[in-house]
């Protein structure tokens, strides 16, 4: 039970007492020193004048500093702030509280016991004091006399019968030198001990550690962003370089001329295109993932393989695409999809083709100059499990025919300082219709297409390009 007692005329009026406030009485208040608080740096303001002692806390001071700036690593420092915390303040346990994902969320982040040790069960503390100082980025000390102050501090006070309370916000010093930048979170220390009164200069010396630790767990923070940094461009060079890997060498298949070309937006792409194996012909894949990234890579990747697979099994375009579907639908993120267009080539010319929500491939037919689309047969994949797919009725294509399959990165090249002038299918077309007219190599009408396109949006790309050439030759 907590034990009331008469306070003396010099004690706080108020057992929650914020550097800034009136801790003292009127008579001593002219003598004692600027408050620490929102008001400026707190770097001097526990000096009193007396050399042995100021020399003391000074060396005090600095051992913990050193201690904090010497922790090799960001979780040895977290741990060396709340120990340094306890020992500079003599209280019994202590406290890092961060800022959380939500508003007025806080996260105790550490918390450890006087020995350095942790905290291994209750961790309880004054969320009301730890909230304030976060709000108002300001200092504060509570004293503990009754049982109606403790709970007034809240219930866990009460509870754990502490006598004292002091919480410092982490917040270093502002452009200007004078106000705090927006605190990360709060040192908070405690102690049920009833001869452990924190004083002014106890709160203002806390409050001048905090401002150091606060540039250390910037600086350490820093240092593991940029770590993480080069690790992730590390990671995404080398799924680059496995994603090039797997982009695939352009067959030579009687009949027919082919090409293929990638350009990623990004280290690593969405889109893949893909020669296939089918019998005794082949199947062209031109795939394109929502987002960017590693996440859409590692898809782009599956999908590659697994149709791979089911050629190997069924020659028919509507049932590898079905099963790569469903397999799609069991593992893909809600919210991502697969668009895919795949064409099986005979060798007397005739296509099996399967759109399955993806941008309309073009057929240029030599005869006339005339160029047909393929529209779509069933929506992307990835969305709907239980669906069908089937191929078109076959087409034929003739000697000089050209067949391009793109992603929609193509088409939606666009003109620097433009919101809608965009390459366009129109610009396809004409820029198909040249190439294929003067009866270039698919290598030269795949380059064309993707110049065209490029030089459209001035060598800027949005999003992938890729783009698959076969001419029937």
């Amino acid at each position: 039970m907590f034990f009331r007692r008469k306070k003396a005329p010099s004690e706080p009026a108020d057992s929650l007492a914020p550097a800034g406030e009136s801790a003292q009485s009127p008579a001593s208040s002219a003598a004692a020193p600027a408050q620490a608080g929102l008001g400026g740096p707190a770097s001097t303001q526990f000096l009193t004048g007396e050399a042995g002692r100021d020399r003391r806390t000074v060396q005090v001071l600095l051992e913990a500093i050193a201690r904090v700036s010497e922790a090799r690593d960001l979780e040895s420092l977290l741990m060396d702030i709340v120990d340094s915390s306890i020992e500079l303040t003599g209280a019994e346990r202590g406290l890092l509280v961060l800022r959380g994902a939500k508003p007025d969320e806080l996260v105790v982040r550490v918390a450890r016991l006087r020995g350095k040790k942790p905290v291994a069960s209750d961790l309880r503390y004054s969320t009301t004091v730890a909230g304030r100082v976060l709000s108002e980025a300001r200092p504060l000390r509570a004293q503990v006399h009754s049982e109606s102050e403790a709970l007034e501090l809240g219930r866990s006070v009460y509870d754990l019968k502490l006598r004292a309370v002091m919480c410092v916000p982490l917040a270093s010093p502002g452009h200007d030198g004078a106000s705090l930048s927006t605190p990360k979170g709060v040192l908070y220390v405690d102690s049920r001990a009833a001869t452990r009164q924190f004083s002014q200069q106890d709160l203002a010396l806390f409050a001048a550690l905090a401002q150091h630790i606060s540039i250390a767990l910037t600086n350490a923070q820093l240092q593991v962003d940029s770590l993480e940094k080069v690790r992730l461009e590390q990671s995404l060079e080398l799924a680059k370089a496995i994603q090039l890997d797997l982009m695939p060498r352009v067959p030579n298949v009687p009949g027919w001329d082919l090409a293929g070309f990638y350009g990623p937006a990004e280290q690593t792409g969405a889109d893949f295109y893909d020669f296939v194996k089918v019998g005794d012909g082949l199947a062209i894949v031109v795939g394109d993932v929502t987002g960017h990234g590693i996440g859409p890579a590692l898809i782009t990747a599956s999908a590659q393989g697994s149709l791979r697979t089911s050629f190997r099994l069924s020659a028919d375009p509507g049932q590898v695409v079905t099963l790569l579907n469903q397999d799609l639908c069991e593992r893909i993120e809600d919210g991502r999809f697969l668009t895919l267009f795949l064409a099986t080539l005979g060798t007397t010319g005739e296509v099996h083709a399967l759109n399955a929500g993806h941008s309309v491939p073009f057929l240029w037919r030599v005869a006339d100059r005339t160029i047909q689309t393929i529209p779509m047969c069933g929506p992307a994949l990835g969305m709907i499990s239980d669906e069908r797919y089937r191929a078109h009725p076959p087409l034929v294509m003739h000697t000089g025919d050209v067949l391009v399959a793109y992603t929609d990165g193509l088409i939606e090249a666009r003109k620097p300082g433009s919101e809608d002038d965009f390459f366009g299918e129109e610009g396809l077309r004409r820029a198909l219709d040249a190439a294929a007219g003067a009866q270039r190599s698919a290598r030269d009408i795949c380059s064309q297409l993707a110049e065209a396109a490029l030089a459209h949006s001035a060598g800027v790309r949005e999003d992938d390009i890729t783009v698959v050439v076969a001419r029937r030759s």
